[in-house]
């Protein structure tokens, strides 16, 4: 589980320096297919049967096949690719991650010291507060997207690991509201990129009256 720790701090880090829309969705599906591996461990080895293993499937089929898959397709349909960031953003950005993942670490020693997840939960903790930054800080809706989708999966681990496996019913209510979100999202960021011919959010301004 500690390698899987290691490959998934990495991804996130990889994702503050990823400008490139194509390359941050495949990223995001990378991200999530360590997820839907650590789901697959821990529901293993807290349980047996379908419940043990339909949070992994799940996230394979929904994380790590149909969102990403329907977000690539959107990008695609774009002219431009790239989110417009200049390099010292991006290194803002790296050295905001690098804060989270201590500052998850220190509130895991704080509030739970000598707890057995204490990395996933840090791990946790560093995919929620980056993917909120994503979802601040860049004016790409499809990075916005990725970062709504990494601070989902933040907190659906972190619930895995608390809970030691979540309920049938919660499982697939996450789920649920997850796909239509995203869905909403992509419609909405498809609508916006026929009507602006871009998916930078800040031409929003101009709706202003």
């Amino acid at each position: 589980m500690e390698y899987l720790v290691v490959f998934l701090v990495l991804v996130v880090f990889l994702q503050t320096r990823i400008t490139n829309l194509k390359r941050a969705v495949v990223c995001l599906a990378g991200q999530s297919f360590i997820i839907a591996i650590a789901c697959f461990f821990l529901g293993l080895s807290n349980g047996e049967g379908i419940h043990a293993l339909l949070p992994g499937i799940l996230t394979l089929l929904v994380k790590v096949l149909f969102i990403p898959g329907a977000i690539y397709h959107l990008v695609g349909k774009l002219k431009n690719e790239r989110e417009i960031l200049s390099a010292s953003n991006v290194n803002y950005s790296t050295m905001a991650a690098a804060f989270f993942l201590v500052w998850g670490y220190f509130i895991v020693e704080k509030l739970m010291p000598g707890s057995v997840g204490r990395d996933i939960i840090a791990a946790s903790i560093l995919m929620i507060m980056t993917g909120l930054a994503l979802m601040v800080l860049r004016k790409r809706a499809i990075i916005q997207i990725v970062g709504l989708i990494t601070l989902e999966n933040g907190i659906y681990l972190l619930g895995l690991l608390m809970t030691e496996g979540l309920p049938l019913v919660v499982e697939l209510g996450v789920f649920l509201d997850v796909l239509i979100a995203v869905v909403v999202l992509v419609i909405l960021t498809s609508r916006m990129r026929l009507s602006f011919m871009t998916t930078d959010t800040s031409v929003m301004k101009k709706l202003k009256g």
